[in-house]
């Protein structure tokens, strides 16, 4: 339950199952093709699993038919998340992220989208503020159903493929044994640095401990 004194900096919002009072930590979505986990594609999705465990909500995640997602709520210093995975494929990602943002009465600026970079290495890990999509399709699916593009992404870097590998079969293609011994340590790291933001961003003045 949210402190009392906390209340005063709240945003209301009504979903369509009620109303609600929401201290604006936002959205937090993690963008992949569904029912693919465990591809370089989907490794936004493999972040949010891992936000999750961190925030102690693991066991809370819910499949929302209203947004076609799986939602989990969760608490951080005072701030209420909203963390989705959308039901869906990578292109049209966004319309899940639309219609959850409708629902929590969220902005495109209270929104986080967590995705694959090729041009980083694994291991590397970077926060970008708006901006073009840079031919993600499932940035590029964000910005054209939110009509925005002023989302906050944390990119994780997955690396180009070598040889003659396409980059179509690379992305969608499990990491490697290699990638995969590296791959927690990527994870934990991302969610942390996601979680950080967002309470610097956004945590109410005065609350303590601001870094997470």
């Amino acid at each position: 339950m949210l402190a009392a004194e906390l209340a005063g900096r709240a945003r209301p919002f009504v979903s369509r199952a009620g109303p609600a009072l929401l201290i604006p930590g936002g959205q937090v979505a993690g963008l992949g093709n569904y029912g693919l986990q465990g591809t370089r594609h989907s490794v936004g999705m493999a972040v949010l699993d891992r936000l999750a465990r961190q925030l102690a909500v693991a066991e809370g995640w819910r499949t929302d038919r209203r947004c076609c997602a799986d939602v989990a709520l969760a608490t951080a210093r005072g701030l209420d998340l909203v963390l989705l995975k959308p039901r869906r494929l990578m292109n049209i990602n966004g319309l899940s992220i639309a219609s959850a943002a409708e629902i929590y009465n969220l902005h495109p600026e209270d929104i986080y989208l967590v995705h694959d970079d090729l041009d980083k290495a694994l291991g590397k890990v970077a926060i970008k503020l708006g901006g073009s999509a840079r031919g993600h399709n499932g940035v590029r699916s964000c910005i054209s159903a939110l009509h925005s593009n002023e989302m906050t992404r944390l990119r994780i870097g997955i690396g180009r493929p070598e040889g003659k590998v396409t980059v179509s079969s690379y992305v969608l293609a499990p990491f490697s044994a290699g990638e995969r011994e590296r791959l927690e340590q990527v994870l934990a790291q991302a969610a942390t640095c996601l979680l950080e933001h967002i309470l610097q961003r956004r945590a109410p003045a005065g609350e303590p401990g601001d870094r997470g």
